[in-house]
This record gives C-alpha cells, structure tokens and sequence, in this order.
C-alpha cells in the first residue's frame, strides 16, 4: 500500500513539472551596447568626469555652496528615503525564501455530547487513576511553527534578486541628481556673476551718458544743438538708469534661487569679486564614449533596471512549475498545563510537505509572463535611449564650448572696437563733425556689445559645466 501511495506521488509530481514544461516560451531581447570610437576622432582616454568637483570648481565660495546643497536640498533628501524605502523591499525579499518561524501559546474549551462516539470513550478513560476525563474538556498549548517555501526554481531568489538591481537603481538615480544638482548650482552661481557685471556695465555707462549729456547742454546753450539733441540724450540716460533695477531684481531672483537649492530661506549669496571677464575656463577632456557606460549615472541605472526586468522574466517562467511547501509544529499540549512537564505524553509534533502546480487555469501566469517580457523588451530600448542621448548630450556639449571660445574672441574685439569709438563720437561731436544721433548709437552699440560679451561669458562657463555633467560628473 504505502509502495502504490509512493508511486502515486511521484507520478504526480511528474505530471505537475511536465505540465509546467508546456510553458510558451518568448523571445528575450538583447541590448546593444556598442558606441562610437570617438567623440571628435580623438582617442585620448583622459576624462574630465573622473575629476572631483572640490577640483573641478576652482571657487570656494561655489564649492561652500554645492557643498551645503547635498546636505540640505530637498529634492535630494526626499529621494534619499526612497532609497531607504528601496533597501527595506531588500530585507523583505531577502526573508521571502527563508523559513517563516513563530511561537504561540493558545486555549480552548470543548463539550461534546454524553451518547456520542467520542464522549463515551472520554468517558471511560481515567488519565489519574480514580479519576474520569475533565467535563468540558479544557485544551492548554505552546509550541513553535514553520512554513517555507522550497526555492527549487529559484523563482524567490531571481525576485530578491531583481529587487536587489532596483535598490541599485535608485542609489544611481541618486548619483544621477547629485550631477544635476552641483550642474544647476555652478550654473546659477554663474548666471549671478554676470548680471552683477552686467550691473557695474550699466553704472559706468549712466556715469558716461550723464557726462554727455552735461556737454549736450552746454551745446545747446552754446546754439549749436537744438532741445531735441538734450532730450534724446535725457531719455537714453533714463533709459540706462531703469536698466539697474532690472538686473537688480535678476540678481534678488537669481540669490534666491541659489538659496533654494541649498535648502535655506533667502540671504545673500558670498561670491568671488575677480572680474568675471577674466574668470578661467576650465580644460575639458572628454575621454572615449566607452566610458559614458560606467561614468554616467543614468546609464548605470538603466542597466541595472534591465538586469532587473531580466530576473523578472525568469522569476515569472517560474511560476508554470510547481512549488514545494513545507510546514511544522512542535510544541506541548494537554488539558492542564501542570501535564506539559510530562514528557514525552504531552509532546505535539507535525510535518507536512506539499507540492503544487497549475494545470488547468494558467492565463494569470501566462499574463504574468507575457507582461514581465514585454517590461524587458521595454528596459532595453529605455537603456539604449540613455546612452544615446548621453552620446549627443557630450557631442551637443563639445561643440558648444569649441564655437563659444571663437565667438568670444571676436565679441572681445568688437567690444574695444566700440569702447573707443565713443570717445571717438564724443570728440568729433565737439567739434561738429558728428550729430548727436551718431553719438546716441555709438554708446548703445557699445552698451550691447558689453551686455553680448558678458553673455557670451556666460554660456561659455555653463557649457562647461554641462559637459562636466554630460559626461558623468560631479557624483563622485
């Protein structure tokens, strides 16, 4: 009998891992992760990104403040505990294959009829000689449990697994903000030295047009201009002068969005006072594109999500086999728990094995499955989107400073050209070999020459920076 029960279950057993055989398999795609040779032909393996950003950034004052943002951001402390979060579903998983113990104590009453089966042999049993079966019955126990699931198609350890690459995932999604968040500040910071040049520019230039407008009076009083000329010189002087409260609130505004990043409410940014014309420009080196695969945050966060949905898909395919549960009591029961010290009577043990498997309804599993491939085929054009758009972000990038630095050069030369043709308008407006209308145009031309230089300074300093950043900078 118990030889034909044995070949029954293995039978069974055979039946259940055929059935989960019959799983319809799907066609895994695979990434692609070859790149260009080269950014620009050069094969120089020297990479900025490795640099520190305490070394990259020159400015301790930028520095104190990129320093300050990632310890107090918001945004930043907000996906920290998500990261946490990501690390606790780490610990559940980890506990989902090992055994589930537990301890319990519990009591019960019972009375069953007098004329039935079990109430008259009860009836006749004497645990203490002389003594019959307690009436109700009372029921004392204590004992220790188990149950676990036998990982045998490793479908709970691909799942802790994949959950393992999300938590990654999120620690380089961190990273990832880290090189955004020093990027956004040194480009703020940036754009708050240029308007506190654009500011001193429009100073000096009030001072000048105060200056010319001083001689357009005493033109006038001389006959030689009419009271147009000293109005046109009067309304481009009011002009100049409104253009300070202007960039005065850019700088309120530009101060305060620095404070916001850092984490603290409104105050005055510290700042280098070296002339921001003058402010050095960092060396970029940009390394190969093969090294964007282990520089970049978001590239390493989109290979780990892959990996991730990969285990899913087997972790999925598990589920068409059956699974295998165990589960046990050992523990102390009787009427009275006086009678727990006796031993072994009052000794309660059990084990039960079973082994389950779909066979009929698997449209769940299947759905399961179909889902859990198609969210793979999904992270692997998510992936190689990444790092295509890493390519062109350093590409774009490279040839923004290459073409900034020409441009600059030739605004530089314009700007002297201009600067000494004011002096030039002013003197042959003396001697009236010059209208007053050539004069105005001079000293607006050589206004917005400033103002384009000054611009141009600018995007050259953030171009920097966000090639800093396209190239994985910053996080390290």
């Amino acid at each position: 009998m118990n030889n034909k029960i044995f070949k029954t279950l293995v039978a069974f057993s055979l039946l259940l891992v055929f059935a989960g055989c019959q799983s319809i398999n799907v066609s895994l795609k695979t990434e692609v992760k070859s790149v260009p040779s080269s950014f620009n032909g050069s094969a120089d393996s020297a990479n900025t990104s490795n640099q520190k950003r305490q070394d990259f950034f020159q400015d301790p004052f930028l520095i104190a403040l990129i320093d300050s943002a990632l310890n107090n951001n918001q945004e930043l402390n907000i996906l920290l505990q998500e990261i946490q979060m990501a690390n606790n579903e780490v610990m559940a998983k980890k506990g989902a294959y090992l055994p589930s113990v537990g301890v319990g104590a519990g009591a019960s009453l019972d009375k069953v009829g007098r004329y039935t089966s079990t109430g008259a042999s009860e009836a006749n049993t004497e645990i203490v000689p002389g003594r019959a079966m307690p009436d109700p019955v009372p029921n004392f126990g204590v004992g220790a449990f188990a149950e676990w699931e036998v990982d045998i198609w490793n479908k709970l350890r691909n799942s802790k697994k994949a959950t393992t690459m999300r938590y990654l995932s999120t620690v380089e999604g961190k990273n990832f903000m880290v090189t955004h968040l020093v990027a956004e500040i040194a480009n703020a910071y940036y754009e708050l030295l240029a308007f506190d040049k654009e500011l001193l520019i429009v100073q000096q230039n009030i001072q000048i047009q105060t200056n010319a407008l001083e001689i357009v009076k005493l033109q006038k009083e001389a006959a030689r201009v009419t009271e147009l000329a000293v109005r046109k010189f009067e309304a481009q002087l009011l002009y100049t002068q409104s253009l300070q409260y202007e960039i005065q609130q850019k700088i309120v505004e530009s101060e305060n969005q620095i404070n916001f990043l850092v984490g603290r409410f409104p105050q005055t940014i510290e700042r280098t006072q070296q002339e921001f014309n003058d402010l050095p420009i960092p060396i970029i080196q940009v390394g190969t594109p093969e090294q964007l695969l282990s520089n970049r945050p978001d590239i390493l966060r989109a290979e780990l999500n892959l990996n991730a949905a990969k285990l899913d898909v087997k972790s999925a395919r598990a589920n068409f086999y059956p699974s295998l549960r165990l589960e046990s009591i050992i523990g102390l029961q009787a009427f009275n728990p006086v009678y727990w010290a006796k031993a072994p009577e009052s000794i309660l043990f059990s084990l039960m094995g079973g082994l389950m498997g779909p066979v009929i309804n698997r449209n769940e599993i299947k759905a399961l499955y179909y889902s859990s491939n198609s969210k793979q085929i999904q992270a692997v054009y998510e992936y190689q989107k990444t790092i295509l758009n890493a390519y062109i972000d350093v590409v774009n990038q490279v040839a923004k400073v290459n073409n900034l630095e020409k441009s600059y050069a030739l605004k530089l030369e314009q700007v002297k050209v201009l600067t000494e043709s004011i002096q030039i308008a002013n003197d042959l407006f003396k001697f009236a070999r010059a209208n007053y209308i050539e004069v105005l145009m001079t000293q607006r031309d050589a206004l917005e020459s400033r103002f384009d230089l000054v611009e141009t300074k600018k995007q050259q300093l953030l171009a920097v920076v966000n090639t800093y950043r396209a190239l994985g900078g910053g996080w390290r």
